[in-house]
Formats: structure tokens, sequence, C-alpha cells
């Protein structure tokens, strides 16, 4: 692949990760996902003169101990120090964890810290699911959502579970069914796909749609699944060509509201801002 087709595929422009200010650590968009190089990170958190050489050397650690981390290893083309293009080990976020958990050093303890709280926290969520719903809204509140608008988010995520729930039931198959009976209810709720809306309104990779939205953008989001969900359950629909069908004329309940209340405000629904005026500072993990 050539420089110019592989920079189609990943943004080689944004350089420092905010989890370690002061430092410079190459990172690439690719498959919609931040990628980080391995190297730059061990350097930070080792202090090592030859941090290719200690990567190489935990890289063999994890392979002996039966790791399949290095399977999950990407190579990219970054800039090196003397500017020139070359390919490095990234990993994503969830690998670069793994790895950082493997680092024997004292900067690399508050990450570890971090990540036996947050599994410690899903423990708890598990046990009470009640949890995860107070953290969420704990978490749109820190973000600078006003109390309105996180409750038609946080019952539009409840609508969400239950629409899937009974798509569970009804032999749908997870993750590409899903997507696609989605895709059918944004269809016939907003005339266009999910994809295209994230286009629309300029967010990248996993950017969340719903966390951009108006409060009537939400609520009619919420409107075409709770049609669908209640067509669904009023047929007994079963498998995917019969749930498609609920899903298309469930979007369309929300789909005909939509298009009456903008004939009436002779205002556009669907809007390309982002709900928050303005974004915080880019964090690509917490």
């Amino acid at each position: 692949m050539s420089e110019k087709d592989r920079s189609k595929k990943y943004d080689l422009t944004k350089t420092r990760v905010a989890l370690f200010e002061g430092n410079q650590i190459r990172k690439a968009f690719y498959k919609d996902e931040w990628w980080f190089s391995i190297i730059d990170i061990v350097e930070v958190l080792t202090d090592s003169s030859i941090p290719k050489r200690y990567w190489s050397d935990l890289k063999a650690k994890l392979i002996s101990e039966g790791s399949q981390v290095y399977e999950k290893i990407v190579h990219l083309k970054m800039q090196a120090p003397d500017g020139k293009m070359r390919e490095t080990d990234t990993a994503n976020t969830e690998t670069m964890l793994r790895i950082i958990q493997s680092i024997p050093s004292p900067k690399a303890e508050p990450f570890k810290l971090w990540l036996a709280k947050v599994s410690y926290e899903r423990i708890q969520e598990i046990e009470d699911p009640e949890l995860a719903s107070k953290r969420a809204r704990a978490l749109y509140e820190a973000k600078g959502y006003p109390p309105n608008w996180i409750e038609k988010r946080m019952r539009s995520i409840a609508i969400r579970e239950e629409l899937t729930s009974e798509w569970s039931k009804r032999e749908v198959k997870q993750s590409k069914e899903y997507s696609i009976l989605t895709s059918e209810i944004s269809k016939a709720t907003f005339g266009i796909t999910p994809s295209e809306y994230k286009s629309y309104k300029r967010l990248k990779g996993k950017e969340n749609l719903r966390d951009h939205m108006t409060d009537l953008e939400l609520i009619f989001s919420m409107l075409g699944e709770a049609s669908t969900k209640e067509i669904t359950v009023k047929r007994n629909a079963q498998g995917f060509i019969e749930n498609l069908q609920a899903a298309q004329e469930g979007g369309s309940v929300a789909g005909n509201a939509r298009k009456e209340l903008e004939q009436k405000t002779n205002k556009k629904i669907v809007t390309s801002e982002n709900y928050l005026p303005k974004k915080k500072k880019e964090i690509d993990c917490k």
C-alpha cells in the first residue's frame, strides 16, 4: 500500500495523547479508533534509553507467557525522529492498557490502579445494575449536559435496551443484524442511516451519535425504537425478516411524526450541529 493510500485510512497529523501530558506520543486514527506507538509509551513509562530493546524483551516475555497481545498489534507508518515515515508497532487502547500492566515501573502504577478500580466498578454493576445508570448520569453531568437532556438520554438508553432484549428473544443475531435493524429504524425515522447521520454531524470513529443529538432528535429516536418494540411484541415477530418489517414500520411512525412537526414549524429536526456547543479537550482514555 502506498503512503498516500495508507494516509487515507488513518490520521497522521495528531501526535499528542492527553494521558501523557508533556510527552510526544505518536498516534494514528485507524479503523475507527486510536492506535498508539508502543515504543513511545514504553519510553515514557520506563525512562529506558533504548525503548525499542525494552519493548522487544517485553514482547518476548509476553509471548512466552502465552499472551495473545502480539496478535493484536498493528504496524503503522508514523513520523520518526529523523522526519521520515517508518513502520512501528502500535496498539489500540485496550491492548495498550494490557501492555502497561506488564511494565514494572512506578510510572505505570497509576494506570494499574485505574484498571483495578474500573474492574471493581464493573463487578459492582453486575451485582447492582442501577449503579451503571448512576455512573452514566454522573458522567454526562461532568461533560456539561443539562439535567433535562440527561433525563432524555437515560430514557433513550432504557428504551434501546428494551428493544434489543426483544430482538434477542426473537431469533435475531446480535451485531450485524442488530446493526441492520437499527439502520432501518433510523432511515424511516430521520431519512438517513446512523453512519450518514454521524458523517452529517462530523463525528469520528466511536463517538456516540446519540450523545450529540438535540432534545428533539433524541425524542424521535426514542419514538422510532419504542414503536418498533410495540409492533414487534404485538405481532410476535420471529426471525430477521419479520423483525426487519417491524423496524421499518416502527421507524415510519416516528418519521411521519417528524415530518408533520417539520411542516408545522418549518424547521428541520435533523441538525448538523453537535449537541454540546464546545467539545471538551480531547482525552482518548480515562
